[in-house]
């Protein structure tokens, strides 16, 4: 993914709330399968992690991303961003 593609992902990401909200019991292996699950109607998911998870929202965010073979757009604070592009009806085209 090129700097471009991420500036454009980042930018509609802006508007999304979070789907999911990992909590005290950090990422498990429901919270991964239901992720995953949400990339098929969505290619861009916003993950909230609360205050209770003492795990870092970075190492989190790779975890989720290697497990739905997805890629981490960004982590900001205690959020992170998601992208997976839908393999047969992509719905956002990423700028080349």
């Amino acid at each position: 993914m090129t700097s471009k593609q991420r500036a454009y992902l980042k930018s509609l990401a802006t508007r999304l709330d979070p789907v999911f909200q990992v909590g005290k019991s950090s990422l498990t292996p429901e919270l991964t399968e239901a992720i995953g699950q949400a990339f098929n109607n969505n290619e861009l998911i916003k993950v909230a992690v609360l205050k209770n998870c003492m795990d870092d929202p970075g190492e989190i965010a790779r975890t989720v991303a290697e497990r739905t073979h997805s890629q981490v757009v960004q982590v900001i604070g205690k959020k992170f961003v998601l992208y997976r592009p839908d393999k047969e009806k992509p719905k956002i085209q990423l700028p080349k």
